[in-house]
């Protein structure tokens, strides 16, 4: 009797603490401010945009396998929603911590061969979704305008 209570008090405390067995969770940030010139200037692609560029940085390295973004109204509506950009990577994508929207990441393509991204709209809601060797994430973004 008392072995059959202490395998279920030790099997109460496993299932209590999982999350210690758990990897860790992948977080992603993103900010947006404007581009300064000199140094930094704005590529074609970028000058055609009504927003502040927007960069993301996640809590750890990553090799990302998937990445896209999508309009979050798109998903509330559509069961299959329009990807704005997508990324894959066939094999090996090099770990990266950061990266801007629209940038090319080493070791990934467009699902679509040509395929470019779209600009970003200036208070749409946006929803980063990406895949990794390390697990699934997503992070909802809003772009601001440009200042002038």
């Amino acid at each position: 009797m008392l072995i059959a209570l202490a395998v279920a008090l030790g099997s109460l405390s496993l299932y209590l603490n999982k999350d210690w067995f758990a990897g860790d969770l992948i977080q992603i940030q993103h900010r947006s401010h404007p581009v300064r010139g000199g140094f930094f200037r704005r590529s074609k692609r970028s000058a055609d945009s009504a927003t502040e560029p927007v960069f993301f940085a996640f809590n750890r390295m990553l090799k990302l396998t998937s990445l896209k973004v999508v309009p979050v109204s798109d998903i509330e509506t559509n069961k299959y929603p329009q990807p704005v950009w997508e990324l894959v990577s066939d094999s090996n994508s090099v770990p990266v911590t950061e990266f801007a929207y629209g940038e090319h990441i080493r070791g990934m393509r467009p699902s679509v061969q040509g395929a470019t991204p779209d600009p970003l709209e200036p208070g749409v809601k946006y929803r980063l979704l990406i895949e990794a060797k390390g697990g699934k994430a997503e992070h909802d973004f809003t772009p601001v305008p440009l200042t002038p």
